[in-house]
């Protein structure tokens, strides 16, 4: 199942982007501002951080190519169809500045959310799912913070983990890289942030796990709650 519009919405905010995608060994895609590689090694560069890489983590690089589509005169995009659309009230390209300013987790959602250009509710009922908005949440597999991210992640995206601001941007930064792997495809973006690109790609779809069926179940709960989800 598919947000409806989703698709559109992402190419819609591609022009706030300028940068590229690293593919991941593990399958992942990542958006980032450049890079530099040498025999060894490789940087990523997002904003003003940089996270180094052996060059075996990284598979390969796709620019980002998409670019705002010409909206014929008189003619209604999909994400703005009806009111409670997908997409409805965000902003692409929101400033860092948004995010450090904001103060609540919904705040820092929303602010990701609009910068990423991904629907609000989708970043929040991820957020809700994963830590409850509790920014300090430790799992007992140690994922950390609002959005729960593994250390690992976090080192590869370049962020601190156990910094709100940081954690989430970086969570929805991978939400959107998910989404971008699996041109739009809404249940298999939420499993792979769950149980991983790699299991994902195992069983060509959501792997049959209870956890994951059931982080997925409750996300797409929120979304119909919010009619933002259509009922299968």
């Amino acid at each position: 199942m598919r947000l409806p519009g989703l698709l559109f919405l992402l190419m819609l905010a591609g022009t706030a982007f300028a940068g590229e995608f690293a593919v991941l060994s593990s399958g992942a895609r990542l958006y980032v501002d450049r890079h530099e590689a040498d025999s060894s090694t490789i940087r990523l560069y997002h904003g003003t951080g940089v996270v180094e890489l052996a060059s075996t983590a990284v598979r390969g690089f796709e620019a980002e190519e998409y670019a705002a589509p010409v909206v014929p005169t008189g003619a209604v995009p999909a994400v703005g169809a009806a009111p409670g659309a997908i997409g409805a009230g965000t902003a692409p390209g929101t400033s860092p500045a948004a995010l450090m300013s904001a103060s609540s987790p919904r705040e820092l959602a929303d602010a990701a959310a609009d910068k990423y250009g991904l629907p609000r509710q989708l970043v929040r009922s991820v957020m809700a799912a994963e830590s409850g908005f509790q920014p300090h949440a430790i799992s007992p597999k140690g994922a950390i913070g609002l959005m729960q991210l593994m250390p690992a992640t976090a080192r590869i995206l370049g962020a601190n983990p156990h910094d709100p601001a940081q954690n989430v941007d970086a969570g929805t930064r991978y939400l959107r890289g998910l989404l971008e792997k699996y041109n739009g495809g809404l249940r298999h973006a939420l499993a792979a942030y769950n149980a991983g690109p790699a299991a994902v790609d195992k069983y060509a779809g959501v792997p049959p796990y209870a956890e994951t069926i059931n982080y997925i179940g409750r996300i797409e709960k929120k979304l119909r709650q919010a009619g933002e989800l259509s009922t299968p």
